[in-house]
């Protein structure tokens, strides 16, 4: 019932892809058709495209066309993968901005229950908080990754856009947020309340000019996502090819699918969401790319968090003034994270061992007496 919010891919892109040698990544994806659905239960990512952009800042009544993007990524040659895409079309705006939420949310819970990695192409950012409800009945608490320049908080009285999602994210019941983690947020975009705010909730925020400097910081909290929301305009102009919200300073290409294969890699990453595109050929070519290293990250996923047993780790304890911190390494791949205890609280869906990814930096920050700040941040949630 929930597939039948999709309508099926257009026929010129099916004709498209029948033109395309069998080594194409377009040969080896199954596809939604006005005569066939794909087998679901043989699927492992499923591509959707969400045609509403009502929610846009600046909105204006253009109908959100993917076409172009279907092109360049189904053109482009795949990886050594074995993880089995489908392309289940996409949902058509509803009569009102909540139908097309309702519909994201139900296609999107279908999938993550069936152990199915959306990714969602979409208009405005405020698609974000339908994936986000795709989790009410998961019985997890969620994080959320936003590699945006922007915390959108917005208004109340404004009503949930594009620029306002996070607020309703964090305010609805039920609410199911552990972290919210912006990644490349631009501080002349956001004002000192917005900043001061994101300390109060214990939520992080990486600027641009850290992450640019260093693109490994991105690397723990994306392990620790379950959703990452990427807002096209956190990319630079002369890359994204959007001209119309000019943004002269962002990530450049190289860095946008960097951290799109950080969040692929990530055991936990179970939704995807791009959103912003306008429609434009420059754009078009960069999410077949963010996409293509996503699906790279997926195939190249370790199976080591949650961790099955301890067996293929080294345990390190930190000794404190009053307390200690349990660290462990992965042998397998040289990963890091870091012991959380929680106790009963409002958090009853998390476990009383919680694992934190980190860095080996903040291992070695330890050892010299400094708390790591995520850990501690972490820490403090539960006591609020």
């Amino acid at each position: 019932m929930e597939f039948d919010f999709l309508s099926p891919v257009d026929n010129e892109i099916i004709q498209y892809i029948n033109g395309l040698s069998s080594q194409h990544l377009g040969s080896k994806v199954a596809f939604h058709t006005d005569k066939d659905f794909p087998d679901i239960d043989k699927v492992k990512i499923a591509i959707i495209g969400v045609l509403e952009n009502r929610g846009a800042v600046n909105y204006v009544d253009d109908e959100v066309n993917l076409d172009a993007v279907r092109k360049e990524l189904y053109g482009l040659f795949p990886g050594n993968w074995q993880s089995s895409i489908a392309d289940l079309g996409d949902i058509i705006p509803g009569n009102s901005l909540e139908d097309t939420f309702f519909a994201l949310q139900k296609v999107a819970a279908k999938l993550i229950r069936k152990g199915i990695i959306p990714i969602v192409i979409g208009g405005s950012q405020d698609l974000t908080y339908p994936l986000y409800r795709a989790y009410d009945k998961q019985e997890q608490m969620v994080n959320l990754v936003s590699i945006d320049s922007k915390f959108d908080f917005g208004k109340q009285e404004e009503g949930i856009t594009a620029n306002s999602y996070l607020s309703k994210i964090i305010l609805d019941e039920p609410n199911n947020l552990f972290n919210y983690t912006n990644i490349g947020y631009q501080t002349y975009y956001n004002s000192q309340e917005e900043i001061d705010l994101i300390e109060k909730l214990f939520f992080d925020a990486y600027r641009l000019g850290e992450i640019s400097n260093n693109i490994e910081l991105s690397e723990p909290t994306l392990r620790d996502a379950d959703i990452v929301s990427i807002d096209l305009n956190a990319v630079k102009s002369s890359y994204s090819g959007n001209f119309a919200t000019f943004t002269p300073n962002g990530f450049d290409g190289k860095e946008i699918c960097s951290l799109s294969r950080y969040s692929g890699i990530s055991d936990k990453v179970s939704s995807l969401g791009i959103f912003n595109y306008n429609n434009k050929k420059e754009g078009s070519v960069l999410i077949a790319q963010i996409i293509w290293y996503f699906i790279e990250g997926v195939n190249y996923r370790s199976n080591e968090y949650p961790f099955g047993t301890k067996e293929n780790y080294l345990k390190y304890i930190v000794p404190l003034e009053n307390d200690e911190l349990v660290f462990y390494k992965s042998n397998k791949t040289g990963r890091w994270w870091i012991e959380i205890n929680f106790f009963a609280g409002q958090h009853n869906k998390l476990k009383k061992n919680t694992l934190l990814s980190c860095s080996h930096d903040e291992y070695l920050a330890a050892c010299n007496n400094e708390i790591p700040e995520r850990w501690w941040k972490a820490q403090r949630k539960n006591s609020i």
